[in-house]
């Protein structure tokens, strides 16, 4: 009995110390990867700080990638040295099998999240631009990884999915800094055209906004048998901001309104036509109509 009893505490003192060496190898394995992962980490940011200077948060996801790449590769050894690599195997077949689950039921989550990806990369808009994503005209407030953000004419907060987006046209009228302004309008029982035209690019270089050398464009789009016709107004002004350049229109009409009243013209349906869209996708498929 006392023999037996021997035999194993000396079989466990063998395991205990190849045990302990196996770990303290593991660890030290662990621990290289680790400082090898921050090395490459940082090497990687200052590499390519320069080159993705104007996506920092591209930098960072990829930086990031890296380092888990090498930290997993680490713990992929470690439990190999200490003989849990067939736990791990196991681990990683039944991830396999979950991720393929998930895949299915995530894939728009990760399409929304590419998308965000593509945005924050090529950044066709940023917080602040007024613009027009999938019929939503409004300013942006917030480029997330899922959705973008815009405070609409009302004030209201609507959220798009960025896979919409991508997947649609949208319009930037931040970009260039401007926007132009095309009114209609229909005169009756007047047929002195140049008058009108001269009167109507008199009035209208007087706008603050008026861009500087671009032409006041002035077109008849209609005549009639009574001597009426029908004529465009365009014209281009500095674009900073939605509720101001509605403040410019209304100023426009108006205007086309007064130079009928004091010359004794008759001008009828003043519009402005808008170059925003109010379709969005829901719309177009159908939905909640």
């Amino acid at each position: 009995m006392k023999d037996s009893l021997v035999k194993v505490f000396k079989s466990w003192e063998f395991d205990a110390e190849e045990i302990g060496a196996k770990l303290i190898i593991a660890f030290l394995i662990l621990l290289l990867f680790f400082l090898i992962a921050r090395l490459s980490r940082k090497i990687f940011l200052k590499l390519n700080s320069n080159l993705l200077s104007k996506h920092p948060d591209v930098l960072n996801l990829l930086s990031k990638i890296i380092y888990y790449i090498f930290l997993i590769f680490g713990y992929f050894l470690f439990l190999k040295i200490v003989g849990l690599e067939q736990y791990f195997s196991k681990i990683l077949a039944g991830a396999g099998i979950v991720g393929i689950i998930a895949g299915f039921a995530l894939k728009d989550i990760a399409s929304n999240a590419f998308s965000g990806l593509l945005l924050f990369i090529k950044k066709p808009f940023v917080k602040g631009d007024w613009v027009q994503l999938d019929g939503h005209y409004g300013k942006v407030e917030l480029v997330g990884w899922l959705t973008t953000a815009l405070s609409n004419k009302t004030g209201q907060e609507i959220y798009i999915s960025n896979q919409l987006i991508y997947s649609g046209t949208f319009m930037n009228y931040s970009k260039y800094k401007k926007r132009r302004i095309c009114l209609q309008a229909d005169v009756q029982n007047f047929i002195d055209v140049p008058k009108l035209k001269q009167l109507l690019n008199d009035e209208t270089s007087k706008f603050s906004n008026l861009l500087p050398n671009n032409l006041i464009n002035f077109y008849v789009t209609k005549i009639g048998v009574d001597g009426g016709f029908s004529f465009e107004l365009l014209y281009w002004i500095h674009f900073d901001e939605g509720h101001n350049f509605r403040d410019s229109i209304s100023k426009a009409l108006l205007m086309i309104n007064n130079i009928g009243l004091n010359n004794s013209i008759t001008i009828k349906n003043i519009t402005w036509q808008s170059d925003e869209e109010d379709e969005t996708s829901a719309e177009r498929f159908g939905v909640g109509s």
